[in-house]
């Protein structure tokens, strides 16, 4: 699919988007320095890069086209990845293939700043505001600046599930029609896992949309779901209504460390990517604590290569800033060692799907544009819908390139299964 390369108007009245509406003051020097960095890594990818109306770089592939080079290039100065971002927001600069330039920037992110500099990244990279702590009130505030922002929003681009995570499709590629099924079949994966049946005690941690909640109760289980989103919340107890389920599920606005009770199972589907590595132990602890003997929790996240994490994990990115604040994808390694280090729980069985997730973001990103005069007569603006474009492209690049994936866990004490 091909994104529109015509310059969005970033006029804002409302205050909204002060920092892509502001180009960032910054020294000649610092961007001469970012423009030789960035023309250094550029070049040297196999991509096709045209800046203003003439000058290329590029080993030759998905054109990026960057109408306004001195903006780029001091955004770049000032933000590093945020500015690159902000520019993507700002129409500085686009791509017809968007997901294929972020794919080819994704392959190569590990190199695209030289080694000297990333060892010195404390002193060049923006680091994450301790108000984006996710401890519980910093966590209620930032669930709700991404799954409070509309109901109406979400529904123009999932599927009539309202599943908001990764699907298992049987092939590739997959169509629109059957993401709905490939949902349920995720869902029947995770409550198979489980073991999830008849007079099962389930706990979710992360309620979506009510849809996990709704398959488990059709299983004859009983259900506690947890969220912090009041509009996830209320819509999720209407689908709950209509199915007639209200008898076997609970959703409750309730923070995880607030949770009490024993379960035989708990799932926890896309969570553990909000809680923030400083809340890992408690996270993980709270699965071990609500979790009666013999059960089981099943985690599904989203991982990022351990080095990556490690070397990236304190820095403030345009995920953070934009879409969801306080948030850190964990690596293998990090789930493993934490869980060996804070809990009696232990990795019985792991099943990435990388390749499902960058279909699943392809079908929403296609959805979201197809609908754009829907979405913005919800009241988004441009800006808005050029940040969600690039947020749902550049998630679907890091999937297609390897760089991310989304994995299974089944997480047991020793000799439970």
């Amino acid at each position: 699919m091909s994104t529109s390369l015509s310059r969005p108007n970033v006029a804002d009245d409302t205050g909204l988007w002060p920092d892509v509406v502001r180009r960032p003051e910054v020294s000649r020097l610092r961007t001469a320095v970012a423009e030789r960095l960035v023309r250094r890594a550029l070049v040297r990818l196999p991509l096709y890069v045209r800046f203003g109306a003439g000058e290329t770089v590029g080993l030759g592939g998905p054109l990026l086209e960057v109408h306004d080079p001195d903006a780029f290039f001091r955004r770049i100065a000032a933000g590093g990845l945020i500015g690159f971002g902000e520019s993507h927001q700002a129409g500085e600069w686009d791509a017809p293939d968007l997901v294929g330039v972020l794919t080819v920037l994704a392959q190569n992110a590990a190199d695209l700043v030289p080694a000297s500099l990333q060892r010195l990244r404390g002193l060049w990279a923006a680091r994450q505001p301790t108000a984006l702590r996710n401890t519980p009130e910093g966590a209620r505030a930032n669930i709700q600046r991404h799954y409070d922002l509309s109901n109406d929003l979400f529904a123009l681009f999932l599927d009539e599930t309202m599943t908001y995570s990764s699907a298992v499709f049987r092939g590739f590629p997959a169509e629109w029609p059957l993401l709905a099924a490939a949902q349920q079949r995720k869902i029947d994966r995770l409550l198979d896992l489980a073991a999830v049946g008849e007079g099962t005690r389930l706990l979710e941690i992360g309620t979506g949309w009510g849809e996990l909640a709704i398959g488990a109760a059709r299983r004859g289980a009983r259900v506690t779901s947890l969220t912090l989103s009041a509009e996830q919340r209320d819509l999720a107890n209407e689908r709950i209504r209509a199915a007639g389920l209200g008898n076997l599920i609970n959703v409750e606005l309730c923070d995880y460390r607030e949770a009490t009770g024993r379960y035989d199972a708990v799932v926890s589907v896309e969570m553990v990517e909000a809680v923030g590595e400083e809340f890992w132990p408690v996270y993980f602890k709270a699965l071990d604590d609500r979790l009666a003997p013999g059960g089981r929790a099943v985690v599904q996240a989203i991982t990022m290569p351990h080095e990556r994490m490690v070397a990236s994990r304190d820095t403030y990115t345009w995920i953070q800033k934009y879409i969801f604040p306080g948030g850190l994808l964990p690596s293998t390694e990090a789930i493993e060692q934490v869980t060996a280090d804070c809990t009696s729980l232990r990795i019985a069985r792991r099943d990435g799907y990388g390749a499902h997730y960058a279909e699943t973001l392809r079908l929403w990103r296609e959805r979201f544009s197809e609908r754009a005069d829907a979405v913005a007569a919800l009241g988004f603006d441009e800006v808005f819908r050029r940040m969600w474009t690039f947020y749902l492209a550049y998630s679907e690049a890091g999937f297609r390139s390897g760089y991310l994936d989304v994995q299974q866990f089944v997480l047991t004490r020793e000799g439970a299964l």
